[in-house]
């Protein structure tokens, strides 16, 4: 790996040059392990968004303080980084922090720090969240026996069995759910019970089951496709009444569109019975809604209101989703309630689960029901149960997809006959769903059979993240603008699907993907352990994974070259230099930000070109946020000011100007403005021609010569240049270098500003963890077809 000096010839790749040698895991790290911001926040959930903020353009701003507490001026909560303009914006935006997975000790508090809590019933700044819950705790405060534990494993074993009995049945029986629970879960599952008894109104429950069991999904209409028209938003006269609302509580009159779509064309109604609805409203905080609560309410707007605390559930889960999550253990969640003054965080969640705002969930950590028998049977303990609680959209979704993955798994009796082939070509032949695992380079072997299908006569279909060649696009062929369109029956018409990049599917969107696969056809997800998740809630390839349902394919096709050397180094947590002896990586390194964006300018005008005859726009900058002095707004400043200088007349735009079209959270679709009008702004997107809405632009498009690695994922370019200044040290870990460093072809150049805290992170940092159902929800769908193989 060449490394070059920091002088007036430094960036030029063709200038070998000594000088330090690239970091190797070896040394010991600088930086401390934690990857939350560097700024002064003590928790590391704020910034936002979860699987990023930095697949986001500047998108929603953030609400003003409510005015209506002195106490609370300039003391508001920054906004989610997916919202732009970061309070104190002077570092770079870090990749997003998980809420608190199981086992974390000392992991931070799922939910964005809060400022502006004192005086209210909720500490200043939030402290961390200790690691109660996690794998082999009982709830806090429980003292749960072994016996007791085994008990409520079993039983929620048996229940698991017996629900999906019933949905081969198609029966209404009502699930039979926690009998032998004890301790806390035994508390949270009082509510399903009081429901049951015609205490409470009744909503829907599940305790890993819906109390109202679905029919088997191959029975149920596929969703319509995505993307549909947009609904009618709310009347000017629902708009005109929240804003009244809004400005007798001292909030922001420019939250009532916002509030009303959220809220619905009653929204100023339930606003002045729970002003802490507004908490529905994307950016605002809780600190803000106490505020807006105290203006309306007065001194009866308290810490223990109950409307308070069930509002503050259902953030505290959207917040946990925006990392990636789609449920939170019980006593994360009840520490994160405590957090923000709640006196009673238990039975304000067992109020929220009873209210039917909330569901619950049993997972026992080991899923075998007969091992659970035969402990049963002799009196062992089998493994604890986590209560796991989650949002009724989530949980739908896991409950769907992982239905409609195991249609799709036992849709085959015998293999057909494809005439041998590769080990992918094989699997694909005699199973109705397959993974398929590699790098790069690997993504020849999918492709090698859509061409085999195609060959035998077959309906083929290639999805990917981003455009790609031969491939539609995940999000066109759902929305039906790309692809083979849909059947009768409104699923694809096609007989193999074949998902590129599976590992960018959030729960719901993989959800509507596999209800849309019809019976008799194959599924094969295919994509790269290492790149970075979702952007939407989920981990649904690694948790197809971990639940070995289906057979899996893993390919032993390297990645060439010294960049496919670097990058498949760095996916098993080393960094190491390699031999490129054509300058295929060049480390540059810089002493600050300012010289970090001089040398990325130098680059990807100057020293790239001239080297290796890759022109400017197409080398591509990353770099880990948005903010700090060389984030994606400083780095985009100056390459436009060098590259498409101009006076920005078109929102900010002008033609020539290279931008990320965000037309959907996840989704960053690459293109060039071409021109402007009444309409909207016209931008060329890999030959076709889009009109972004005048209202969306600010919103939805950014400049692009520099974006983050969320934002590149599942695209490559000739020539990459990757900016870490010496702020975004604890913004890095493995699959985000992994995804950076990976997106070149011929060329990578690393501006190196933050010294030993790469190799840190690539030796130390592994990815954030994601709480999500799916792995427990395959694995017993798949034991039960082996228990009953007849059927």
């Amino acid at each position: 790996m060449s490394t070059d000096r920091p002088d007036a010839s430094a960036a030029d790749p063709t200038t070998p040059a000594p000088g330090p040698s690239a970091p190797s895991p070896d040394h010991t790290a600088s930086g401390p392990a934690d990857t939350g911001s560097p700024e002064a926040e003590p928790t590391p959930t704020d910034p936002g968004a979860a699987a990023d903020e930095d697949a986001t353009p500047d998108a929603e701003p953030g609400p003003v303080p409510a005015a209506a507490d002195s106490g609370e001026a300039g003391n508001a909560d920054p906004t989610p980084d997916d919202s732009g303009e970061e309070a104190g914006d002077g570092g770079p935006e870090p990749e997003p922090d998980a809420v608190p997975a199981a086992g974390e000790a000392g992991n931070a508090d799922p939910t964005p720090a809060d400022s502006g809590e004192a005086g209210d019933g909720g500490p200043g700044a939030e402290p961390l969240v200790p690691g109660t819950g996690g794998v082999g705790e009982g709830p806090a405060g429980s003292e749960t026996s072994a016996v007791s534990e085994a008990a409520a494993e079993l039983a929620a074993q048996k229940v698991e069995r017996e629900r999906i009995a019933r949905r081969k049945a198609e029966r209404q029986a009502p699930v039979e759910a926690g009998g032998k629970l004890s301790g806390k879960a035994a508390d949270l599952l009082a509510a399903v019970r009081a429901v049951e008894g015609g205490e409470k109104p009744p909503a829907l429950y599940f305790d890993d089951a819906p109390a109202a069991p679905r029919k088997a999904v191959a029975a149920t209409a596929p969703p319509p496709p995505r993307n549909p028209e947009p609904a009618a938003g709310p009347t000017p006269d629902a708009v005109a009444a929240v804003e009244a609302v809004l400005t007798r509580g001292g909030a922001p009159a420019a939250l009532a569109g916002a509030a009303a779509t959220a809220l619905g064309e009653d929204a100023a109604g339930l606003l002045a019975e729970d002003p802490w609805r507004l908490l529905a409203v994307a950016g605002v905080r809780p600190a803000q809604a106490d505020g807006f609560a105290r203006a309306l309410l007065g001194p009866e707007a308290g810490p223990a209101d109950e409307r308070r605390a069930a509002a503050l559930v259902g953030w505290l889960l959207e917040q946990a989703a925006l990392k990636g999550h789609t449920a939170l253990e019980a006593p994360t969640l009840e520490s994160a309630l405590a957090q923000y003054g709640v006196p009673a965080p238990a039975e304000a969640l067992e109020r929220a689960i009873g209210d039917g705002a909330v569901l619950v969930f049993n997972e026992g950590e080991e899923a075998e029901a007969e091992e659970a028998e035969e402990g049963e049977e002799a009196g062992e303990d089998t493994g604890p149960v986590r209560v796991l609680v989650g949002l009724e959209g989530y949980a739908l979704a896991e409950e769907s997809l992982a239905d409609g993955l195991a249609r799709l798994a036992g849709g085959f009796d015998t293999p057909a006959d494809w005439g041998g082939g590769s080990e992918l070509i094989r699997a694909a032949a005699g199973h109705g769903l397959v993974t398929h695992t590699g790098g790069e380079a690997a993504r020849a072997e999918p492709r090698a059979l859509a061409a085999a299908a195609r060959e035998l006569g077959l309906r083929v279909c290639l999805a990917a993240h981003a455009p790609a060649p031969d491939a539609v696009t995940t999000a066109g062929l759902l929305a039906g603008t790309e692809g083979p369109g849909r059947d009768a029956d409104g699923r694809f018409a096609l007989d193999l699907l074949i998902v590129l990049d599976a590992p960018q599917l959030d729960v719901e969107t993989a959800a509507a993907l596999v209800e849309s696969v019809p019976d008799g056809a194959r599924l094969v997800l295919s994509g790269d352990p290492g790149v970075l998740g979702s952007a939407g809630p989920g981990r649904v390839f690694a948790d197809v994974l971990a639940a070995r349902a289906c057979p899996q394919v893993v390919s032993r096709v390297p990645d060439p070259g010294p960049v496919g050397e670097l990058v498949s180094g760095i996916g098993i947590g080393e960094l190491n230099q390699v031999d490129a002896p054509g300058k295929e990586v060049v480390i540059v390194p810089v002493r600050d930000a300012g010289e970090a964006v001089h040398r990325t300018v130098q680059l990807v005008a100057e020293s790239v070109p001239r080297a290796f005859g890759i022109p400017a726009d197409s080398v591509q900058v990353i770099t880990p946020g948005h903010g700090g002095s060389a984030g994606t707004r400083a780095l985009n400043t100056a390459l436009k000011e060098r590259l498409n200088p101009g006076p920005g007349r078109f929102g900010g735009f002008d033609p020539g100007d290279r931008v990320v079209h965000v037309p959907s959270p996840g989704r960053a679709v690459p293109a060039t403005v071409v021109s402007a009008d009444a309409r909207g702004l016209h931008l060329d997107g890999a030959g076709a021609r889009m009109v972004v809405p005048k209202d969306r632009v600010e919103s939805q498009v950014r400049h692009g010569w520099a974006v983050t690695a969320h934002q590149a994922v599942g695209a490559r370019w000739p020539a990459v240049v990757v900016v870490l200044p010496g702020d975004a040290a604890q913004a890095l870990s493995r699959d985000w270098v992994y995804t950076a460093f990976g997106r070149a072809e011929r060329h990578l150049s690393v501006v190196h500003g933050v010294d030993q805290a790469l190799a840190h992170a690539v030796a130390q940092v592994p990815p954030k963890p994601r709480t999500t159902r799916l792995t427990g929800l395959l694995s017993a769908l798949a034991e039960a077809a082996r228990e009953k193989p007849g059927e």
